[in-house]
């Protein structure tokens, strides 16, 4: 990806262009994110517990979220992301989770049911509605027990939301619509607040 994706490309090829591009530095700052995600994923393990459940992370980036609802349990674990270089980072930084370059939208290497949690963190509220929706019912497909979706759910900080401008996310509305997009896929929902971060935990029984 060049730059001229970022402004002459399609959504998915700018972010790719941004992720690639930020990868080294992500990886960097993911660790002080880790603790946020620590500290979220204690009151989901409370809420559901965690231990003994396959996971699939979509989107995983550097490996820290997967890293963190992983913590719980010892069976398999394993993160996509469309970036190679946010992979390359995540496979340096956690090596104990296995890693596939895979497009969120097109996750037919996962076959139906494969896993017992399928979940997303600071991935959905980057794409269109109708973007989601592909992506969630993708995710429904291949989870036998939950899909969960970490993600904005509060405020958000004034730098994160330059960043989100850069990458002409949907972030307004993920915030504003996702529980009612949620609830169209799933008869049970649920969601885990975090109170020192503007973020949740969504969770869709399957």
């Amino acid at each position: 990806m060049s730059i001229k994706h970022y402004f002459f490309g399609t959504d998915k090829q700018r972010a790719k262009f941004i992720f690639d591009f930020i990868a080294p530095v992500y990886g960097i700052i993911g660790g002080a994110a880790k603790k946020g995600y620590d500290r979220i994923c204690i009151k989901l393990n409370r809420k559901v517990a965690l231990k003994d459940y396959t996971i699939l992370d979509v989107g995983t980036g550097t490996g820290e979220w997967l890293a963190s609802i992983s913590h719980y349990s010892d069976k398999k674990a394993v993160g996509t992301d469309f970036s190679k270089k946010m992979i390359e980072q995540a496979q340096i930084k956690y090596p104990n989770n296995e890693y596939i370059v895979n497009d969120a939208e097109a996750l037919n290497k996962f076959d139906d049911n494969s896993f017992d949690i399928v979940t997303a963190s600071f991935v959905l509220h980057g794409m269109r509605e109708n973007d989601r929706a592909v992506v969630l019912k993708e995710m429904k497909r291949i989870a036998r027990k939950y899909v969960m979706i970490h993600d904005f759910e509060d405020d958000t900080p004034f730098v994160v939301k330059i960043l989100e401008f850069l990458e002409r996310s949907d972030y307004i509305n993920f915030k504003k619509y996702f529980k009612e997009e949620l609830e169209k896929h799933f008869d049970n929902t649920d969601i885990v607040k975090c109170s020192r971060t503007a973020n949740a935990v969504y969770i869709g029984l399957v």
